[in-house]
């Protein structure tokens, strides 16, 4: 996944720097979850951040570059809470259980980030045209395809097309997701219990 995203020919920021690129961020991803992807410009995250266009433009060569940041940093953060809960199982239904519930505590727990992450995933596109993040979102499906398939080969889980049942499972967490996303009142918790009472359901080996 891509995080060096400032010009190759720039010096190493100062930690000032790196404060005033991270206060852009913030407020970018707040722009985009208040008004949408294709309503965010340099203006109102300039406004929203309290500080001139020309202070963004110093620091970044685009909305481009500003926008990628915010899904990637934010994925990235994801990805570092859930890894050490995922490692601390030591069944494959341990760890698919706490991918998935991880994932969901800590989007509920950043509800503008997640939002905002959500837009530019869903509009933003490569130089061909292509989605941006099809390579990122495949590299899930891959992970966590491989867990499964490790608790198949271990006898844990009963068998079934492991790559396939991972992306069902994450395009259900999706919909969860969704659905809280359009309605804050939405009960995270009680769903994310209900979609893991059905993962164990699908992928644990009947009862003898």
């Amino acid at each position: 996944m891509r995080t060096n995203t400032g010009p190759p020919d720039r010096k190493r920021p100062s930690f000032i720097e790196r404060a005033r690129r991270a206060q852009i961020v913030e407020a970018a991803a707040a722009v985009v979850a208040e008004v949408g992807y294709a309503h965010t410009s340099f203006a109102r995250i300039a406004e929203k951040a309290g500080i001139s266009k020309s202070v963004i433009t110093y620091h970044f060569s685009g909305k481009d570059e500003i926008l990628r940041l915010v899904a990637t940093q934010f994925f990235g953060q994801g990805w570092q809470y859930m890894e050490a809960r995922i490692a601390a199982q030591e069944t494959a239904a341990g760890q698919v259980r706490a991918w998935i519930e991880s994932e969901l505590d800590f989007f509920g727990a950043h509800r503008t980030e997640f939002l905002a992450m959500r837009d530019i995933m869903a509009n933003h596109r490569s130089e061909d045209g292509s989605y941006a993040y099809t390579d990122e979102l495949a590299e899930e499906v891959d992970g966590l395809a491989e867990i499964l398939a490790r608790g198949q080969r271990d006898g844990e889980l009963r068998p079934f097309d492991a790559r396939g049942v991972a992306d069902i499972i994450l395009r259900c967490a999706s919909g969860v997701l969704e659905s809280w996303a359009m309605d804050p009142g939405t009960d995270l918790k009680g769903q994310t219990a209900v979609l893991l009472d059905f993962i164990d359901h699908a992928i644990g080996k009947d009862p003898a």
